[in-house]
């Protein structure tokens, strides 16, 4: 650890870059039924915390994710932030822990941020891929990673819906039932729909912050916009009732990965 002359501890703020496949997790956040990415990283931390010595039934530093991605989402570019005791440099740190993490969850960077820096509270907006394969049948390769939804076919519907949601709105219409946050007002500043050519689409999604589910649920409406099952102008009813009941199925959690997370250029 850093000490200071007059015999102080240095505490570091690391912010950490995270790619995982999270079909094995129950999320990134720590629950009680089961193994979440944030519990396997503060876990790994704990040699490291030790310095080599026992580290039986010791507790890693408490992460911080930038995004509590579900059961079953995956992240490219989660980012998750850490206050720490160790003067060691960052990359040996990065290497430390993915030495010590399972193969599905990887440390892609390990950097000093400015102290106080916290992943999900200094976020400035984050960046989600949702994909759908529309083929009639799933390939065996893509089932942990996409929405098998063969009846998604109308490209030209379901982006002039995607344009209806761009922009600053209530999204209390896509929120998770049961859900707490009091202010549903979010600003959605790119959606986007990708056709591959051989029957995959990607729905692309940039926004400052996002409900619980809404991601899933935007891409749940607009695949039975895409399937004929409502016009893309039901939208605008939609998110004026405020009621998830009015709103499309939650898509299934498999085919959502975390992108990127945005920060001020301080961070």
């Amino acid at each position: 650890m850093r000490v200071t002359e007059a015999g102080e501890t240095l505490v570091r703020s690391l912010k950490l870059t995270l790619a995982y496949d999270g079909t094995a997790y129950v999320g990134w956040q720590r629950q009680e039924n089961g193994v979440s990415v944030q519990e396997m990283v503060e876990d790994a931390f704990v040699p490291l915390l030790c310095g080599g010595n026992d580290a039986a039934g010791r507790r890693g530093p408490t992460v911080a994710g930038a995004g509590r991605t579900d059961a079953g989402v995956h992240a490219l570019g989660q980012v998750a932030s850490v206050n720490v005791e160790i003067d060691v440099p960052a990359l040996s740190i990065q290497r430390a822990l993915n030495a010590r993490l399972p193969a599905d969850i990887r440390v892609l960077g390990v950097v000093d941020a400015r102290p106080g820096f916290h992943a999900r509270h200094h976020a400035t907006g984050k960046l989600y891929r949702y994909r759908v394969v529309t083929t009639p049948v799933l390939s065996p390769f893509e089932r942990l990673y996409a929405w098998h939804a063969p009846e998604a076919r109308d490209l030209g519907a379901m982006r002039a819906a995607a344009g209806r949601l761009v922009g600053t709105h209530d999204f209390a219409s896509f929120q998770a039932r049961g859900a707490t946050v009091r202010h549903t007002v979010r600003t959605i500043h790119r959606l986007d729909v990708a056709a591959d050519g051989a029957g995959g689409l990607t729905i692309e999604v940039e926004g400052d912050g996002f409900l619980r589910h809404m991601v899933r649920a935007i891409a749940g409406t607009l695949i039975e916009v895409a399937g004929g099952l409502r016009p893309p102008e039901s939208l605008d009813p939609m998110i004026a009732r405020r009621d998830r009941q009015a709103g499309g199925p939650t898509a299934p959690a498999a085919g959502l990965t975390l992108v990127a997370v945005r920060y001020p250029a301080v961070c």
